[in-house]
């Protein structure tokens, strides 16, 4: 992490400050500087346990914070309806960093703001009828109960900004989230058994040492609850998508970033595929995708088996990066040909790591039968300071 990024670190540390709110939107005519992706997800690996091999994924245990790794995310997505049919996305992420290494050695701090943890969240909306996106992010120390993460009963939080388990057992949880004119109350659940990503749940993005994560999936949320815009709130329900990766160094120095796709078809089956660029420009070899069929069944798909061919491309208004906007996704040993679109070209997200999350709907054929559904596309190193070196 260095720059801005770097910047908001050493203010949480030093100041012992829970670092403000920003909202973003196209209004603002600021435009603040960026750190790459791939800077962020390179660099010191040296004390830090790594992603090595597959190991066995343990529940309610890995639903938690794995602090001897450098980074960790949990990631909600997910289209929803209300009455009236009105279309929504949004977008709940928090991230776990570590500034230092464990060190058993150390004396241990006993002050309550003594950590080694940053948080970062993400929220955004998207009001497909309204046109409108709007994003906001929030950093923490992990300390003084600011932000954290608990596996059993599972709740990860910053500040007023939580999921948290709703019932007996996992996977029933309470995703809140509120700021400005605009929150999140909704309750997910599913019967579908979890996914484990790559090979047991060890999901490899370059050929070096430790250049993985460990990374599974709750891939179809059954989700209820509310929107409110404005004086306006919207009983909703629709479908959510969670991710879960750790890791400790996931790209290596020719990497530039990704494109992931996570969709749900209304045959019920879901789709999760992402691609790797490399910068000169090609696509890394260690790209991944998985199919999930109704009864929780998956089916590994091999890069070969996969064609992704970008139809279209939106030019952001902030520093003129261009994103695909349009693509066509082809599986032929499927039968499944897909046009995947977003409901909104701009939902570039507008913060310390610039990069492009954002819901789309999709159509096409399953076996020569139509078939549509919804999902999610993010985009990392186009519009952020891709150029930079990692080191």
């Amino acid at each position: 992490m260095r720059n801005t990024t770097l910047l908001i670190v050493l203010l949480v540390l030093l100041g012992g400050l829970s670092v403000g709110v920003f909202l973003l939107s196209r209004e603002q005519t600021e435009i603040r500087a960026t750190v790459a992706v791939a800077a962020s997800l390179g660099g010191g690996v040296e004390g830090y346990d790594r992603a090595l091999g597959p190991r066995p994924i343990v529940f309610p245990d890995d639903h938690g914070p794995h602090p001897a790794f450098k980074l960790e995310w949990w990631y909600f997505t997910g289209n929803l309806q209300a009455a009236d049919g009105r279309p929504f996305g949004y977008q709940f992420t928090l991230f776990r960093s570590a500034l230092s290494p464990p060190d058993p050695s150390r004396p241990a701090r006993v002050s309550n703001w003594a950590t080694n943890q940053l948080y970062l969240a993400h929220f955004t909306v998207t009001d497909v009828e309204g046109g409108r996106f709007q994003a906001f992010e929030r950093y923490s120390r992990g300390a003084a109960g600011l932000a954290g993460a608990v596996a059993d009963p599972f709740r990860i939080w910053l500040e007023d900004w939580s999921v948290e388990q709703a019932g007996a057992a996992m996977p029933a949880m309470r995703l809140r989230a509120a700021d400005a004119d605009l929150a999140l109350d909704l309750f997910l659940d599913t019967g579908r058994p979890i996914v484990l990503q790559g090979d047991q749940g060890f999901s490899r993005k370059g050929p070096g040492e430790g250049q993985a994560s460990y990374y599974y999936s709750m891939t179809r949320l059954d989700t209820k609850g509310t929107i409110t815009l404005g004086a306006e709130q919207y009983p909703v329900e629709g479908l959510s998508w969670m991710d879960r990766e750790w890791s400790t160094s996931m790209l290596g120095d020719t990497q530039l970033g990704w494109d992931w796709f996570s969709l749900q078809l209304d045959d019920g089956r879901d789709l999760m595929y992402f691609q790797l660029r490399e910068r000169d420009p090609t696509h890394s070899p260690y790209t991944d995708g998985l199919l999930v069929a109704p009864d929780g069944t998956t089916r590994p798909l091999a890069t070969s088996e996969v064609l992704l061919e970008v139809l279209d491309t939106w030019k952001s208004p902030v520093d003129g990066a261009v994103y695909p906007s349009k693509w066509r996704l082809r599986i032929p040993g499927e039968a499944l040909d897909l046009t995947v679109v977003p409901y909104l070209a701009d939902q570039e997200l507008d913060v310390s790591v610039r990069y492009w999350e954002g819901a789309v709907r999709l159509e096409g054929t399953a076996a020569g039968r139509p078939i549509q559904g919804n999902g999610y596309v993010e985009m990392t190193g186009y519009g952020d300071n891709a150029g930079l070196p990692v080191s």
